[in-house]
């Protein structure tokens, strides 16, 4: 079977991506420092223990493997933490991804499928996001991601590394069959977050912010589960592997819950009360993020099944209540 070396393969969105690559006929090679990552979560292929910031590590790896790909999961990406240490994101996620490419380059790896996001866009307020609109990122977490994607540009033109690059909306839910599920350390996801308020892990959920010029005052995302979205990487992934030209492509379903919306919806199909209370807005978030773009259904064919707020809620909830994250 071909390789894929997934960095960020111990985490949430990159574990799952792992099931996918093995359910499609790859072997995934996590590469993972298990900063925020949980080893238990690597079941699909092997591990291999290493940070993006040592070059010499991740040469040898791509010799011991020759994977066919990488797919690039591994950053820091809490919007917050980027607002007041920006150095840290500059430096992990802008740094180790160099380290990265240049280490793919260097081992003649010239597909490459990288995990972006919409915080690239910056504030854009009712306006349907499609890859078109420019990029103004107002936190460090995006600008990283941003300066990432025009690392991937320049080596495309240097070096030949072709890629498909995805910017993610909100991503949402978990396995199916309960072997992965979502989990950070710290949790600063609202679904996990509501769920732990639910089951008395934490006395309640706060809301950042309820003077938003929204419907309910309440900031909207757009939220897509994480079994559609790794499935449009292993789309992204073959596309490549065809000897397809480099790509950009919005992941959302072009629908915004606010976060009382996605509370409401938690209660139904927890059918249990969720405890909250109010607190002040967080800086570098933005009062609306929503897809308009369809280039990822038209070009890769790529068709969500499972984006609902019920599926995603309810996914979230069958492995919340298996206590697996803690262990």
């Amino acid at each position: 079977m071909s390789h894929v070396l997934v960095t960020g393969g111990a985490g949430y969105i990159g574990s799952h991506a792992c099931k996918a690559l093995k359910l499609a006929g790859f072997t995934p090679v996590t590469f993972d420092n298990l900063c925020t990552g949980w080893e238990d979560a690597v079941k699909f292929g092997p591990f291999e223990h290493g940070d993006l910031m040592d070059r010499a590590r991740l040469d040898a790896v791509f010799a011991q493997y020759a994977p066919v790909a990488v797919m690039h999961f591994a950053a820091l990406s809490q919007v917050g933490e980027s607002m007041a240490e920006p150095g840290k994101y500059w430096l992990n996620n802008a740094g180790g991804s160099l380290n990265l490419i240049e280490a793919a380059t260097a081992a003649g790896c010239e597909n490459f499928v990288f995990s972006s996001t919409c915080a690239t866009y910056g504030e854009h307020d009712n306006v349907l996001l499609d890859e078109s609109i420019e990029q103004h990122p107002i936190n460090a977490y995006g600008a990283s991601k941003r300066a990432i994607e025009d690392m991937l540009k320049d080596f495309e033109a240097a070096k030949g590394l072709r890629h498909v690059i995805f910017r993610y909306f909100n991503v949402a839910g978990g396995d199916p069959e309960g072997e992965i599920g979502e989990f950070h350390r710290p949790e600063t996801h609202l679904i996990p977050l509501m769920l732990d308020a639910i089951d008395g892990r934490r006395d309640a959920l706060t809301i950042y912010g309820t003077d938003y010029d929204t419907p309910d005052g309440t900031c909207i995302r757009d939220y897509v589960h994480v079994c559609d979205l790794v499935e449009a990487h292993i789309l992204g992934l073959r596309w490549l592997l065809d000897g397809k030209p480099s790509e950009v492509f919005n992941l959302g379903t072009g629908k915004g819950f606010s976060v009382r919306e996605v509370i409401d919806q938690s209660r139904a199909v927890t059918n249990r009360d969720v405890p909250y209370e109010e607190g002040p807005r967080r800086a570098g978030d933005c009062t609306k993020l929503v897809s308009g773009s369809t280039k990822a259904e038209k070009v890769l064919g790529w068709a969500p099944t499972r984006s609902t707020m019920k599926d995603m809620v309810a996914d979230a909830w069958r492995w919340h209540q298996t206590g697996h994250y803690e262990k």
